[in-house]
């Protein structure tokens, strides 16, 4: 290591740098200087090539010897080490300008009201930051930064990793701010079935399965998603309360109770983690094993294949009887390869839900 950097044409000098040019100018040797300066040769020689910062105790010692101030040596190292920190921000700095190539400053800016910044990309870059909360943005290229990515770290890209930790940095922000009492799981249970009694309830539904849910200490979070990030959904113990969050990336009645249950799954099972798109695995079959069971109980279903008519008709029925909306058995049926994805009339039963950001 020299004592002295260089980067961008910018030069920084460490203590060690002056020390060597009075060792020169004395006459001295190192090793006689040492001596005088009432240090080891080994510590001067350190010292002099930059590896280690100057101390108090050689500061002083140095102003005693050459008549000058403890504070003259003590600025230089102090010097040395902001322009190094300099140095590191601006190559930081490079690295997140970057990585912001692959974000749209839009996605923030119209769903969280970051402000405004046209053409300041630098600008943009600090307002992401200072949201996402973090000291630099390649942080986010790490797996399981906030929440466990379960098995599916091996097989995504830096960018789908970069922009899960988004979305889940951005859903635990969120529950931060949220003050609920300690998760108890009876009363999630309790929740979990009321929920269930809502899937018809298309306008009212959030609002009172956020607070039925928060009451339980789960913190439902649902966020606009962020294209790239092929996450589903994801969940994390904090503290006392557990934060639950899904995104709109297929927000019709269908998929969405279906991710919100298959999440609800892994609350139960104690699985926490992101929930990535065609995802496979033990826990996860257990989440669908789950959600698919508490959206339609099994032996309901296996009653009405046997029927053996699948037409809106008998959808609709199907789904009164057991208190369901009609998507959520059409989208089973679909999913099972009973009826196909792209018949338009069946598709009509399925609604488009409005994502709601910012409720607390």
């Amino acid at each position: 290591m020299n004592n002295y950097i260089e980067y961008n044409d910018r030069i920084a000098f460490h203590p060690g740098y002056y020390i060597k040019e009075i060792v020169d100018e004395s006459g001295l040797t190192q090793e006689d200087f040492a001596k005088r300066l009432d240090t080891t040769p080994k510590n001067l020689s350190i010292l002099i090539s930059g590896k280690q910062k100057l101390s108090i105790d050689i500061a002083m010692k140095l102003s005693r010897m050459l008549g000058t101030s403890i504070d003259y040596w003590l600025n230089l190292q102090k010097e040395y080490d902001v322009i190094c920190a300099e140095f590191e921000s601006e190559k930081l700095m490079a690295e997140e300008r970057k990585l912001f190539e692959n974000l749209d400053y839009k996605y923030f800016k119209e769903n969280f009201k970051l402000p405004d910044l046209p053409r300041k990309i630098d600008e943009q870059i600090d307002a992401v930051r200072r949201f996402l909360d973090v000291s630099n943005l390649a942080v986010l290229k790490k797996n399981d930064l906030a929440v466990s990515f379960r098995g599916s770290a091996s097989r995504l890209n830096e960018l789908n990793t970069m922009k899960a930790n988004i979305m889940v940095q951005i859903a635990v922000n969120k529950a931060l701010k949220i003050d609920a009492p300690a998760f108890n799981n009876a009363e999630f249970e309790d929740a979990i079935e009321y929920a269930l009694t809502l899937t018809t309830e298309h306008k009212k539904f959030y609002s009172l399965i956020y607070d039925k849910f928060k009451n339980a200490g789960v913190i439902l979070i649902i966020l606009p998603n962020l294209p790239g990030s092929k996450i589903n959904g994801a969940t994390k113990k904090m503290g006392k309360n557990i934060m639950l969050m899904v995104n709109d990336r297929r927000l019709y009645s269908d998929t969405f109770w279906f991710t919100l249950l298959h999440e609800i799954g892994h609350i139960i099972n104690k699985d926490y983690g992101i929930s990535f798109e065609k995802e496979t695995g033990e826990q996860e079959q257990a989440a669908d094993e789950y959600a698919a069971n508490k959206l339609i109980p099994l032996k309901d279903y296996e009653y009405f294949l046997n029927q053996g008519i699948f037409n809106r008709d008998t959808i609709c029925q199907f789904a009164r009887q057991i208190n369901r909306d009609s998507a959520i058995v059409l989208g089973r049926l679909q999913n099972d390869g009973i009826v196909p994805y792209d018949d338009r009339e069946l598709n009509s039963l399925k609604h488009k839900y409005k994502v709601i950001i910012n409720r607390d």
